[in-house]
């Protein structure tokens, strides 16, 4: 059974910057992908970063240069390094898994969630 624990959510103000952890037990990072996702208030949830199986990474227009995703095969353990943050990136985060490969973080594709942990940043 899959199951993804997340940490590291905080407030923190405008430019600084946070890591998120997304704990996992129970796949195989060899077959299977990981993503973080976020959820803004009376938003729909949205991809922000994604590492496939096959370790390529993606990331949405709106963070890249600025977050990056780094997969631990030995911690089974996804780490997203956020930088320069900006109040628009305030949301819950998830990360989530799919068995096989990604692209592009397609919400729909990954069938197994975190609880998620909240990020605040303020202006």
């Amino acid at each position: 059974q899959a199951q993804l624990v997340e940490s590291g959510g905080d407030l923190v103000q405008a430019g600084g910057s946070l890591r998120l952890s997304c704990e996992a037990s129970g796949i195989n990072f060899n077959y299977h992908s990981i993503g973080w996702f976020r959820q803004a208030p009376g938003e729909g949830r949205e991809g922000v970063s994604c590492i496939s199986s096959d370790g390529t990474t993606f990331y949405a227009d709106s963070v890249k240069g600025r977050f990056t995703i780094h997969k631990d095969n030995a911690k089974s353990t996804v780490l997203l390094q956020m930088d320069s943050l900006e109040p628009e990136d305030t949301a819950v985060y998830y990360c989530a898994t799919k068995y096989g490969g990604t692209y592009n973080c397609p919400v729909r594709e990954y069938s197994t969630w975190g609880q998620g942990t909240q990020v605040t940043v303020s202006s």
